[in-house]
């Protein structure tokens, strides 16, 4: 199946519900392989910042895994790490330079499809050598993570909670993700025979990808976005649409609770905004 954003667009609901499902650090426990032994490194090697590394990486961790931008985007991931390492009185005291990505930031504010194929696409209208730069750091990402990322299973109970929903519910992919990488570990868990698509960043945003398979198709309460990051929620609420937190620390709980309670509730429109509100609470002091 060819996972593309023409095909989200046109999808067509088998159920009379619906539920999207962010990857990383939601089904799978990657967030912190992923980050910690690929895109942290391979950011400190492409981008000089070897004599500031410690700063680095506390930057890059504290964005990515810690703070309210987790989950986001790498090229939005970039920009706010370096941002923060510029503010840092340390970096300053050593001297080492730290680009600001004009170039970068310029093509995120004007491009909703923030992958490596529309930034190819991209390089070929525009010859900027920052845009080049970026784009190589984020192959030599790729590259890492197939070589590096191996072996990660989803959380207990995730499973079994597609298993309850696959008769009742269409189950949609939903993450900023690389398409390859999605469809890599999905197959790889055998979990790809539960989901009727695939969205990745090459689609478009994770806000787009709910609006794209979701509007005038089912009833904004029959909609329910699950995810570990507020980028995740943010999508949810762009498309006034449920949200259902996969907490950062709790994950096992967190599956747990949506399969023995959270799912039927959903089913039978009991899960309802002042249910939901107690557990965004909860998700947001996390």
């Amino acid at each position: 199946m060819k996972y593309l954003r023409e095909n989200l667009i046109n999808f067509k609901p088998k159920y009379d519900f619906f539920i999207g499902i962010d990857s990383d650090g939601c089904v799978f426990d990657s967030m912190e392989p992923k980050q910690k032994e690929c895109f942290c490194p391979v950011t400190i090697e492409k981008w000089g910042l070897a004599g500031i590394s410690k700063y680095a990486r506390q930057a890059w961790e504290f964005v990515n895994l810690y703070s309210k931008d987790r989950g986001c985007n790498r090229f939005l991931a970039l920009q706010k790490t370096l941002y923060l390492l510029r503010d840092q009185a340390a970096v300053q005291r050593r001297g080492v330079e730290i680009p600001k990505l004009d170039a970068l930031k310029s093509w995120c504010e004007r491009e909703t499809k923030l992958g490596n194929p529309a930034l190819k696409a991209e390089l070929e209208r525009n010859d900027n050598e920052e845009l080049k730069k970026v784009y190589n750091w984020s192959l030599a990402i790729n590259e890492a993570l197939t070589r590096v990322v191996k072996g990660v299973k989803p959380f207990p109970m995730v499973k079994e909670s597609l298993d309850k929903l696959q008769n009742s519910a269409d189950l949609v992919v939903v993450s900023s993700t690389p398409i390859e990488a999605l469809v890599r570990e999905w197959q790889e868990n055998e979990l790809d025979q539960y989901v009727a698509f695939i969205a990745g960043q090459e689609i478009g945003s994770k806000k787009e990808h709910l609006e794209f398979a979701t509007r005038n198709k089912y009833q904004p309460e029959h909609v329910l976005m699950i995810g570990d990051a507020p980028g995740d929620l943010k999508a949810a609420r762009a498309n006034n649409v449920l949200f259902y937190p996969i907490i950062p620390g709790h994950e096992e709980e967190s599956w747990e609770r949506f399969y023995n309670e959270i799912i039927d509730l959903f089913l039978q429109e009991k899960y309802d905004k002042e249910f939901e509100t107690k557990l965004i609470d909860e998700f947001q002091s996390s």
